[in-house]
């Protein structure tokens, strides 16, 4: 029988036992919690066979001791048996670090507990007798449900097959119990309750896992949704130490380049158009610049009305913060090309860029956000507002380090609030 034909055999048996069996993180609509079990599974199970293994070789010492001391007192194909079933541990732990092992944790799960109660069966039935082995099936039973407390169907398999063969297999052969086993209905209602008590544990015990690794993942999914949320306020560094509790972050940067961007008349576009519909529009716009932004690794400081505010060259310093803001400003003119209002009429921007020293940090406890300050952004800001619709003027400082791989026309010396006069540009193209 082929693997393939092994695999459709196995996803005809009932759901239960298909459950317990089969590699079930391909047939369970809850694939991460699956996913955990097996691994939770694996692990236990690796610890469950080193100290079955660990067990046996001490069970098999004190034997060879007592035979040692007492010759005869231990028969021969005991330890036969105790071999066997050694042998058998350590098959499955081989197996269990295999390919077979990973895909059938199940099938290694059953092996280890019939390496321990069922060679001892067949060797007592071997030697003639019913052997009840009350006390190595209770304690593999309460083994398996402290150490393997998942996926209770595999639990009762286990018991049953071994139960069914002490049953079955003895009554076809006419075997009796063996002398002074003690025996009686009182052991099998016993085991009866052990076995019952077992299972509902693992039962439980699972159920009460799954209900909490659900509530960890939505949690986690909350947690992840705040960090994106908290992500698009501030820069990744910034955020991170405000998960710290620094209450004060302010850093300088010795040199960054600011550009400031505004739509033309946005007050007089926007009469008598649905409030909704500007908004909408002007969502879409600023969209754009936020995947331009992002495109050439720049930082979106902020918006106001309709004013877009970005930065290069922090929080993560760069050589080429200059260009980069550059290349974004001849971006967002033609992106900003695009869009019109509900009543056809084009958008037009004014953008202004100057570089130079700032102060960045964040203020406040409420509402805050990541800012910046200094003369370079106050100027950058006057490069906008005194600029002309449609063009990117620029200070001395950017022509003077972009000059030869851009093309500029000078405008000329123009009064500047807090500054005075001063020498601006006009940013045209990026020369080829």
């Amino acid at each position: 029988m082929n693997l393939s034909t092994l695999t459709q055999r196995l996803h005809q048996l009932p759901g239960a036992l298909r459950e317990a069996l089969f590699p079930v993180d391909r047939l369970h609509p809850n694939l991460d919690y699956v996913t955990w079990r097996q691994g939770f599974m694996r692990r236990r199970l690796n610890l469950s066979l080193r100290l079955g293994i660990l067990a046996y070789l001490t069970f098999i010492l004190m034997r060879w001791i007592l035979a040692w001391v007492n010759p005869g007192s231990v028969p021969a194909s005991w330890f036969a048996m105790a071999g066997t079933a050694l042998l058998g541990l350590v098959i499955c732990l081989v197996l269990h670090r295999r390919d077979l092992g990973r895909r059938y944790p199940a099938l290694i799960f059953l092996g280890c507990s019939w390496s321990i109660t069922l060679v001892e069966q067949i060797w007592a039935t071997l030697r003639g007798v019913a052997f009840p082995g009350v006390f190595a099936w209770t304690l593999v039973f309460l083994v398996q449900a402290t150490l393997l407390p998942m996926r209770w169907p595999l639990h009762l398999i286990s018991q049953v097959g071994l139960l069914g063969y002490y049953l079955v297999v003895n009554s076809l052969l006419g075997l009796g119990e063996a002398a002074g086993s003690m025996w009686d209905a009182t052991l099998w209602l016993y085991l009866f309750w052990f076995c019952a008590i077992c299972d509902l544990s693992v039962f439980l015990y699972e159920r009460l896992q799954r209900a909490e690794f659900s509530a960890r993942q939505a949690l986690e999914a909350e947690q992840e949704k705040s960090e994106r949320l908290l992500l698009n306020i501030l820069p990744e560094s910034v955020a991170r130490q405000l998960k710290q509790d620094q209450r004060t972050i302010a850093e300088h940067f010795p040199e960054v380049t600011v550009l400031f961007a505004d739509i033309v008349g946005f007050t007089e576009l926007s009469a008598g158009v649905p409030p909704e519909d500007m908004v909408r529009l002007l969502n879409q716009v600023f969209s754009t610049f936020d995947h331009l932004a992002e495109r050439h690794g720049l930082e979106k400081i902020k918006t106001i009305g309709d004013s877009y505010m970005v930065v290069g060259g922090l929080p993560v310093e760069r050589a080429d913060h200059l260009e980069a803001i550059a290349n974004m400003a001849l971006d967002m003119q033609r992106a900003i090309a695009q869009f019109q209002t509900p009543r056809q009429t084009p958008f037009n921007m004014r953008i202004g860029i100057n570089t130079g020293p700032v102060v960045a940090g964040v203020i406040g406890v409420k509402k805050f956000i990541y800012d910046l300050w200094g003369d370079t952004v106050n100027t950058a800001s006057r490069m906008e507002s005194q600029g002309l619709p449609g063009m990117i003027q620029v200070t001395d400082a950017v022509y003077t380090r972009l000059q030869g791989r851009y093309e500029f026309k000078e405008r000329g010396t123009i009064y500047v609030k807090g500054k005075g006069q001063m020498q601006t540009y006009l940013l045209l193209r990026r020369m080829e």
